[in-house]
This record gives structure tokens, sequence and C-alpha cells, in this order.
């Protein structure tokens, strides 16, 4: 896998202070995306184990006390990020405590393989559905378009 920005310290992809991953691969090149740099799987930085320790560690440092982890990109449920992005998330559940995950992506739930769901035990919110420009809102809270959904899944699991 791929990835075109990390940023260790974020507070606006999610709720309270992030990391946040911004991987690339995305099939659905919605129209008026703006992020098009991630849509090719090739393009950024390679995605390694010193990657996820840096991640881990950033989650644990105690000087900022960062709320969780936020997959964006590119599309984190890309096929080509999917054996990377489960090796992740596994690695922050186990090595961090009470770390939330959120994750952004145009397939909608409906949409997901088997192999995609088999992420969501990990994922705590999943934002989904393809960026819709008609739909374009800027009002709404960590979505772009009205379109996509905010699915709270940790909270689905608990009931």
């Amino acid at each position: 896998m791929k990835y075109q920005q990390y940023y260790p310290v974020d507070v606006v992809n999610g709720p309270g202070t992030r990391c946040t991953l911004f991987v690339s691969g995305c099939e659905h090149q919605c129209k008026g995306c703006y992020n098009q740099k991630t849509w090719s799987c090739d393009a950024g930085h390679d995605f390694n184990d010193a990657m996820v320790a840096l991640i881990i560690a950033d989650l644990n440092d105690s000087r900022i006390k960062r709320r969780g982890l936020s997959l964006s990109g590119g599309d984190p449920l890309h096929p080509n990020n999917l054996d990377a992005v489960l090796a992740l998330l596994q690695a922050v559940k186990h090595h961090t405590e009470n770390k939330d995950v959120w994750c952004w992506t145009g397939y909608t739930l409906a949409e997901l393989s088997q192999q995609q769901r088999d992420l969501l035990p990990y994922i705590d919110v999943l934002i989904d559905g393809k960026f819709e420009l008609e739909k374009k809102d800027l009002s709404l809270q960590w979505r772009g378009s009205s379109n996509q959904v905010i699915h709270d899944l940790a909270a689905l699991r608990k009931t």
C-alpha cells in the first residue's frame, strides 16, 4: 500500500485531536474530489512496518492526548489497501487503549465485499458513500455531500 500524507496531529478529520492517514488508491474518482492526487494506487510513499510503529507511538504519546486514528484517502477500503489497513487496525487495537478509528470510504455499507467487511470490527465510525458534487453541503460535519452517511459501528456493536 502507498499513502499520500500522514498528520500526527489533526483536529479536522474527526472529533478531538487525532492521527490521520491519507492512503493512495481510489476507484471512485468523484467529480469535485479535493484529493485527486490520491487516486492512483502507485502514488505517494510506501506504507511499511516503520510507519505502523510511528502511528502507534504517536497515538500513545502522552504529551498529546489523541482520541484516535482517522483513515481517508484515496479510499482505505480500496481492494489494494485492505491487507495493509487491516494489519494497521489490528496493531492500533492491540497496542493502544481507548483510541477510536474513523474511516472514510466511497463505498456504501451495502456495497462492501466480505473482505472489506472484515475490517469493520476494527472501525468505530464509518463515513460511507461517494462524494457527489451536486449534493455538496459545507454545513455538514465530517461529510462533504448529503448522500454520505455516518455509521457509528461501535454503538451498533454495543446493542
